[in-house]
């Protein structure tokens, strides 16, 4: 049975996007993650702030490294997020995943995403359906 980091090793092999947003995986444990990533210029709207699709994105990488790290291939059921501080260029944002719920078909996860300054600026909430099919 494969280790949670050596499934989430496997999936950033493949996993392009969160290669492009330049995440870091700092901590993997059973339905849990722990990733970060700095905000580059491209990444801004036309308000000078981080696209919410930035923050979406880091949360969503730390959900499904969450979710998948037991070697049982989940996808995304329903996901929401809610902004709660403006994210800025050069900021460093932390994700944290943490399972709330780890059913037979289903899995709970709160994700809450940090900047430098240890500040709140969104939390996510995925709900995952797992498929039974194994990565490794």
């Amino acid at each position: 049975m494969p280790t949670p980091q050596e499934v989430v090793a496997k999936m950033m092999q493949h996993d392009m996007f969160s290669q492009w947003l330049g995440i870091e995986v700092l901590e993997i444990t059973e339905g849990y993650s722990k990733i970060k990533m700095t905000v580059r210029p491209e990444m801004l709207n036309g308000f000078g702030i981080a696209h919410g699709g930035v923050a979406f994105s880091l949360a969503d990488s730390a959900f499904a490294f969450a979710c998948n790290n037991r070697n049982n291939l989940s996808v995304a059921l329903d996901t929401s997020i809610n902004f709660t501080k403006a994210v800025q260029v050069g900021d460093t944002l932390i994700a944290e995943a943490k399972e709330i719920h780890n059913g037979r078909s289903t899995g709970l996860y709160i994700i809450s995403i940090f900047n430098q300054k240890n500040e709140l600026v969104a939390h996510f909430k995925g709900n995952c359906f797992r498929t039974g099919k194994t990565h490794l």
